[in-house]
């Protein structure tokens, strides 16, 4: 795989190493924050508001990325915080600590976003851009399959040891730094002012940005208002009669998936056009939640959470790459940086609307209703993004 950089596989490695630290404490987050007197109000705040920082500074330092014209300090920085909060939320009990904790690892998180995917899409083509996306979320998955394990086998030996977990986390996250130490800055044109600029100030690139890109998101962003969290379709797996090991087995599997087809799927990107790849994935994502909200039986979950793996594996990565093909290269981490930060905030909204709409009508309506209105952004995709962009910037026949 030649056109797979060294760049590219130090930064695979880095989110391996850090997605399986987080991972690793996302099945026993919830119950340890029980365990310490949080209420599923408190928790749902804690949340809302880590997401909520990690997405509006995406933006924020994806332009300050571009405007000095420096990428690895930004990521570097941002691995460093993630790692340190793990073992942080052991040390004290007090809410405004893990409230202080938790939004320092989502403000990394931020931080990095948008100068490590300007890496990613510097050291691809046009048309390689699904290989090199794919392959550092195949790897970044990949920890989300090896971290669960690992605090299964944990809990298996040690139950309710939920302490040592987080000490534990914190060594993989070690080794994602040292590896970030690996990373140097190439010669990037400086697009903008050293100067601080104001906090919202990513804000302007909408106005500046090309068309295509403008409509490309809103797509994404529309698409994103009706993709709730994960978690529904775990408590619909449970709701279904599995226990939680199954539960959490099943969320395993799923990531399995998520890594085994993101290379692939990235390469066919490549082949077939990423616009195209995306819808596929649309249209499978309807089929599962539709099926989410028909079928009961364990044998068609596992099914369902199959396919919704290889959607996932069209989703994040083929988005980017197709971000990246239709900016400028010197504006990349700024584009990239607004859309995940806008996506941030679409997700609270949509796992907001979409737990009121299972309150309300039940879970089976609140999947349906979520499988029809996906139709309807497939069907703005095909109309409204042509395949073939005549945008100076888009050259390549791959969009």
């Amino acid at each position: 795989m030649k056109y797979i950089s060294r760049t590219v596989w130090t930064l695979s490695l880095i989110s391996l190493f850090t997605d399986m630290a987080s991972e690793m404490l996302y099945p026993i987050m919830p119950i340890y924050l029980k365990s310490i007197g949080f209420s599923i109000v408190l928790i749902g705040i804690l949340e809302g508001v880590a997401e909520a920082t990690a997405g509006l500074s995406k933006g924020y330092f994806g332009k300050r990325s571009d405007d000095l014209g420096k990428r690895a300090p930004f990521v570097q920085i941002g691995y460093t915080l993630s790692a340190i909060s793990k073992p942080m939320l052991a040390f004290f009990v007090y809410p405004l600590w893990i409230f202080l904790t938790r939004t320092l690892d989502r403000f990394g998180k931020g931080i990095r976003t948008g100068a490590r995917d300007a890496i990613l899409s510097e050291e691809a083509t046009t048309k390689t851009k699904g290989k090199v996306f794919g392959l550092h979320r195949s790897m970044d998955t990949l920890g989300a399959v090896l971290g669960p394990s690992l605090a299964l086998w944990y809990l298996y030996y040690y139950p309710q040891d939920y302490v040592t977990l987080f000490y534990i986390a914190f060594l993989p996250g070690v080794c994602a730094v040292l590896i970030s130490l690996l990373l140097k800055d190439k010669n990037v044109n400086i697009t903008g002012e050293k100067k601080w600029s104001p906090f919202f100030s990513f804000l302007s690139y909408w106005k500046t940005s090309p068309l295509i890109y403008r409509k490309v998101v809103i797509g994404l962003l529309a698409f994103t208002l009706i993709n709730s969290s994960d978690v529904f379709l775990l408590l619909k797996a449970k709701q279904a009669g599995l226990n939680d090991s199954a539960v959490i087995g099943v969320y395993i599997f799923y990531n399995l998936v998520y890594a085994l087809f993101s290379f692939p799927i990235g390469a066919m990107a490549d082949r077939i056009g990423l616009r195209k790849m995306f819808v596929i994935g649309l249209s499978l994502f309807a089929i599962v939640y539709f099926g989410m909200g028909l079928i009961t039986n364990t044998y068609g979950l596992a099914s369902l959470f199959f396919l919704y793996g290889i959607y996932a594996a069209t989703n994040e990565g083929i988005s980017k790459a197709w971000i990246s093909n239709i900016t400028d290269k010197k504006e990349t981490a700024t584009a990239i940086g607004m859309y995940a930060g806008f996506q941030s905030i679409c997700t609270m909204i949509a796992s907001s609307l979409a737990g009121l709409i299972w309150y309300a009508f039940g879970a089976n309506t609140a999947f349906i209703i979520t499988g029809l209105a996906t139709i309807l952004v497939i069907l703005y995709f095909l109309i409204f993004i042509e395949s073939k962009p005549s945008n100076r910037l888009l050259s390549t026949p791959n969009l």
